[in-house]
């Protein structure tokens, strides 16, 4: 199965920018959702961005306008930037992923849905 590799995270001042990549490897998918989702101690994991292979995008409202999500299909990477970035966003960020082998994704913009790839994570510090 496909194995993710998130990087790019760190610490970073109020109002900074920080470009987030998951390198995708071992899969090769003709239809697919990928998703970046965040965990803050204490906190729910909450889904953050997600895009599908038909160009679905989705944003949380908190982060509509500052964080844009995409993917370099040649390079198997999903990115995330995230510019203006608050202490409200420091986390644990993770990519995830799901093989709609060919069909319907029904993971398209949706945050509920269980994505079979996780990676292990890239730590995201905000300080204000």
């Amino acid at each position: 199965g496909a194995r993710l590799m998130e990087s790019g995270g760190g610490s970073v001042q109020a109002g900074g920018s920080l470009r987030l990549s998951c390198k995708a490897t071992g899969g090769r998918f003709t239809s697919y959702c990928m998703a970046w989702f965040r965990q803050a101690p204490g906190k729910q994991r909450e889904g953050v961005a997600a895009i599908s292979s038909d160009g679905a995008i989705k944003y949380a409202d908190s982060v509509k306008g500052r964080f844009a999500i995409a993917t370099d299909n040649p390079k198997n990477t999903l990115y995330l930037q995230m510019n203006s970035l608050k202490p409200d966003d420091a986390a644990m960020y993770y990519c995830a992923a799901e093989d709609c082998f060919g069909d319907f994704c029904y993971c398209r913009a949706n945050f509920d849905y269980e994505y079979n790839f996780w990676g292990q994570g890239t730590q995201v510090t905000v300080s204000s």
